[in-house]
């Protein structure tokens, strides 16, 4: 199965912005960008219960993440995978995120049910590596 080197691994670590494809009911892409991370074997992102992307995961598992290097927009990785759900640690993870990115806490909202995406990378494409 193939990995990620070091160095790539790198820009989901960083607070890089990344993009997710998922594929909606009619095959069209739906893509959003998230909060990015690597946990030295997946892919890692965080998502709410009820919105378009958990829902196309649940139908379709398989994923596309891009993650753009911010400081150098020629130095990117895309991978391919399929992902798997989970509600254990969202709410830790969605936190470390927000420090990440912000430098602050998250704010959890009234009734929201946070999701932990894994993404077991199964195709890695790279530049400027």
């Amino acid at each position: 199965m193939p990995g990620l080197t070091a160095e790539q691994a790198s820009l989901f670590e960083e607070p890089n912005f990344a993009t997710v494809a998922t594929a909606n009911p009619d095959g069209s892409s739906q893509l959003s960008i998230v909060w990015i991370d690597w946990d030295g074997e997946h892919v890692v992102f965080n998502t709410a219960a009820g919105r378009v992307k958990p829902r196309n995961i649940e139908r379709d598992p398989r994923v596309g993440v891009l993650v753009l290097d911010r400081g150098d927009g020629y130095r990117w990785v895309a991978v391919r995978g399929r992902a798997e759900m989970t509600t254990e640690g969202a709410d830790e993870h969605i936190d470390k995120m927000a420090r990440k990115y912000s430098g602050e806490g998250w704010t959890a909202r009234p009734g929201e049910q946070r999701l932990l995406v894994r993404v077991r990378v199964e195709h890695v494409s790279a530049y400027g590596f």
